[in-house]
């Protein structure tokens, strides 16, 4: 495996380069790259590698320019200090987004995800637009958010937060893991086209996020019932008939 670092302090370069040696002795570390000129330079003159590891502040400016300027088809895993250039990242060829400082769990992790998703990757960039599609919505699961109403005000609640969904009295409601409730304009059926995987519909009366649940446990007639790690006084069942589903789910399958 061909890989590119683009780094602009050497000593985070050289750490870098160590721990995914140590990760994947069989890599190679092809070039270490200091700015979006030499970058820009390098992939004009060089064979591309097969990954990119990049910041995104380099000295010269955002990294993002240099897939603005030539085109590259290779994954990159953006490795940055700053949590706001998310979006943008998963725009340039991003497939993983790690914030500094960064350990040999964590970069292990991301040269795992590259490997699953190898065989999508196409030289061409027209191809690559499938593998974007399949990272916009994993940004789109992990950034989103639903609004809520509070008196004079909207205020949005992001997705990672909420760990219930939940219908009373014929208006939907969530809460959140620090226990705070709120009404929502928004269905169930809704809510399942934009929470993702994350989140599952126990019922017709419940969407829960997986984050949310400390065990499942045998119910009457081979039904469930999920526990949560939050306080909640209905209980939530789950039929014979999802039984098998929503276990699959649980384990991430």
């Amino acid at each position: 495996m061909k890989i590119a670092i683009i780094e602009d302090e050497q000593l985070t370069a050289e750490d870098l380069a160590e721990t995914i040696l140590k990760v994947e002795p069989t890599a190679r570390i092809t070039a270490s790259l200091r700015s979006v000129k030499e970058a820009v330079s390098y992939f004009q003159k060089n064979e591309k590698p097969d990954l990119i590891f990049c910041d995104i502040q380099l000295g010269d400016g955002l990294s993002f320019e240099i897939f603005k300027t030539i085109l590259i088809s290779t994954p990159v895993i953006f490795c940055t200090a700053y949590d706001e250039y998310a979006l943008n990242a998963f725009k340039a060829n991003g497939i993983d987004y790690i914030l500094k400082p960064f350990t040999k769990e964590i970069i292990a992790n991301a040269l795992t995800r590259y490997k699953e998703l190898k065989n999508n990757f196409s030289r061409t960039a027209t191809s690559y637009e499938t593998i974007l599609e399949l990272f916009e919505n994993r940004k789109n699961q992990q950034f989103a958010s639903v609004l809520v109403y509070i008196k004079d005000k909207i205020l949005p609640v992001k997705l990672n937060d909420i760990a219930l969904f939940y219908i009373e009295n014929e208006i939907t409601h969530l809460i959140t893991f620090n226990q705070k409730t709120h009404s929502i304009n928004k269905t169930l059926e809704e809510l399942e086209k934009i929470t993702g995987s994350n989140f599952y519909r126990a019922n017709r009366q419940y969407l829960i996020n997986r984050k949310a649940i400390t065990d499942a446990s045998q119910y009457f007639a081979r039904k469930l019932v999920v526990n949560l790690s939050i306080p909640f006084n209905e209980r939530i069942t789950v039929s014979k008939e999802k039984t098998s589903e929503f276990l699959n789910w649980l384990s991430g399958n």
